[in-house]
């Protein structure tokens, strides 16, 4: 058997009651963190236009976009979803990925479940399918496609096919065929164009997602696919643990910050100084962030746009030292002018560090290094002229970061306090531990088809 095969055999045959008990509880981690951004991610610009534009385009009624009171085919609400999914950058991010996987997964599970009226325990294996795919068809693409980094919606455009073929009941020929189908047809995705030029294209999540809902709805069809990267010969030894290693588990990891994730390490250098020395905000003369060369490319001070705040260093880092946070409260336009911040934000110098990456470089190649991580270092010199330095500081959000339930529930109840009321916030984080158990998927996007008050920032962050 080849890579294909291989895949196309995972795809089909699992189960949700034989996966490891640690796997069902990374899924339903997964699954409330994605829904915590989906929802929140609901108060953005990009979230707003294609929504819209889902219920011209796909007109039906087999799919929610969600709080929106708005129903579509599953493509349409996979597409919507998606780009909510990913609105404020606050979804999970993948080891061998170079981005984001559950943005994409979620939604693609969420529509194409809800489509055919699946159980909650359905939706939940096909979404670790498709992070267990999505992570190795990253792998495999960024290899063969170096040294052009192609982001999030290219190889999530394979994933999100496995993902519908599972929920579909595909047999493995039509799976290799939608696997065929979604890569070939997968977008170009230039990213370091949209780093450059802040814009909505951005990764590319919600055309992934509709890329891979429409494959497995052409393969079921008789669409035929060209063989995927999966199968490989140089591919197989990534591709041959499927099914009984699930890189779920420890290369899935969640975000703390609504910001690109090439920065948090020096957000966490700079909280690091600030704790360590007492130093107070009004007492900062510069900021120095040493880091590797993406993070220095995140060079946006004074943001115009949600995509320009994300893609920046200094305007989330100013934010976190004055207001303890960056969520949607720093991070949406009504913030833009706040002189503080931008003041702050004027402090803050990039420089690239060799040392720091080539820490970096082993994971953005997809190595497997151990002593690898994303890292940055800041120095903060007070008026007065002392200076105080972090030294190297790893990133939070590597391998090897564990959540617990209890930190994503949190996270979740946080920035759904933005859009939901604290009744239903209560009710979706029940459903969602409960959700092996849910007869219908249709109740969840039910509880979350329409907003109680217009999408707008709400005056607190809820609970």
């Amino acid at each position: 058997m080849d890579g294909n095969d291989l895949v196309a055999s995972f795809v089909a045959n699992t189960r949700y009651e034989t996966l490891p008990p640690e796997v069902q509880r990374k899924a339903k981690l997964c699954l409330l963190d994605n829904l915590g951004a989906t929802l929140s991610g609901t108060l953005t610009a990009i979230s707003d236009i294609t929504a819209a534009y889902a219920a011209q385009a796909w007109k039906g009624d087999e799919a929610t976009i969600l709080l929106r009171g708005l129903h579509t085919t599953a493509a349409g609400a996979a597409f919507a979803n998606g780009y909510a999914a990913n609105g404020l950058d606050i979804d999970d991010i993948g080891r061998w990925t170079r981005g984001h996987p559950g943005a994409q997964l979620f939604p693609t599970a969420l529509a194409v479940a809800e489509k055919l009226d699946a159980s909650g325990a359905e939706m939940l294996a096909a979404l670790v399918v498709g992070y267990e795919v999505a992570i190795r068809a990253a792998r495999c693409w960024h290899h063969h496609h170096d040294p052009f980094y192609q982001c999030c919606g290219s190889w999530g455009s394979v994933a999100n096919a496995a993902v519908a073929a599972r929920l579909m009941g595909l047999g493995c020929d039509q799976i290799k065929h939608a696997l065929g189908i979604a890569e070939y047809h997968a977008p170009n995705l230039p990213m370091m164009r949209d780093i450059d030029h802040p814009t909505m294209v951005k990764h590319g999540i919600g055309w992934g997602a509709m890329n891979g809902v429409v494959s497995a709805e052409l393969a079921v069809r008789g669409f035929t696919g060209i063989p995927s990267l999966l199968g490989f010969p140089e591919y197989l030894g990534w591709i041959s643990t499927i099914g009984h290693e699930y890189l779920t588990l420890s290369a899935i990891t969640f975000k703390r910050y609504a910001a690109c994730g090439w920065g948090h390490p020096s957000l966490a250098a700079a909280q690091k100084v600030m704790r360590d020395n007492a130093i107070a905000v009004a007492d900062i003369a510069h900021i120095r962030v040493e880091g590797f060369h993406e993070t220095t490319r995140l060079w946006v001070r004074h943001p115009r746009t949600e995509e320009e705040a994300q893609f920046s260093v200094a305007w989330p880092l100013a934010a976190l030292l004055i207001d303890g946070e960056i969520g949607p409260e720093q991070m949406l336009p009504q913030r833009y002018g706040d002189p503080e911040i931008l003041a702050l934000a004027d402090k803050v110098e990039l420089v690239e560090s060799s040392q720091i990456d080539a820490l970096y470089r082993p994971v953005f190649d997809g190595a497997d290094d151990p002593d690898a991580c994303a890292a940055a270092a800041v120095e903060i010199t007070l008026n007065s002229g002392t200076r105080y330095n972090s030294g190297i500081v790893r990133g939070e959000e590597g391998p090897g970061s564990f959540w617990s339930e209890e930190e994503v529930e949190r996270k979740f109840r946080r920035f759904t306090g933005y859009v939901l009321e604290q009744e239903r916030i209560d009710k979706l984080v029940a459903m969602v531990w409960d959700c092996d158990s849910l007869p219908s998927v249709r109740q969840l996007t039910a509880l979350v088809a329409s907003a109680t008050d217009p999408l707008t920032l709400r005056g607190s962050r809820g609970a």
